[in-house]
């Protein structure tokens, strides 16, 4: 029996969802002009079930394809994650971004350096963002 990778995507995107949004519930919703601190995660986890029961729907107006777990890949993608925290902690959060967006580009079906530049220095933008704008205490420097 195939597992159908559209399905599994949309299946496992709703998990997500439902669990997130099952912990929002544990916090105060509050309203939309007095926002408490579970509204937030609570609407984005809406989205996310919203998207999740589109991909579930399409997936049956599409063709099967089959789902490849390559276990290479899905340990590349934690350890680049396990590098970044750990250099958030230890080095700065800047050098933890690049490093995080090199290794993890090692699963990609090409490797391409121009790529992950472009890509790092989006990143490294939207962290910038956050502590200027959002005011975030990020260890960037």
């Amino acid at each position: 029996m195939m597992i159908d990778r559209n399905l599994a995507r949309g299946l496992f995107l709703a998990l997500i969802a439902l669990v997130f949004g099952g912990f929002s519930l544990q916090y105060q919703t509050g309203s939309l002009s007095h926002a408490g601190p579970g509204l937030f995660p609570l609407i984005v986890s809406g989205i996310l079930l919203a998207i999740a029961l589109m991909i579930v729907v399409r997936s049956r107006f599409v063709a099967r394809e089959p789902l490849n777990l390559n276990l290479m890949n899905i340990g590349l993608l934690l350890f680049s994650l396990c590098v970044f925290a750990f250099l958030s902690l230890y080095v700065n959060m800047l050098v933890a971004i690049v490093a995080m967006v090199f290794i993890s580009g090692k699963a990609a079906t090409t490797y391409s350096v121009p790529r992950n530049i472009k890509i790092s220095i989006g990143l490294i933008l939207v962290a910038f963002a956050f502590q200027k704008l959002l005011g975030l205490s990020l260890p960037l420097i």
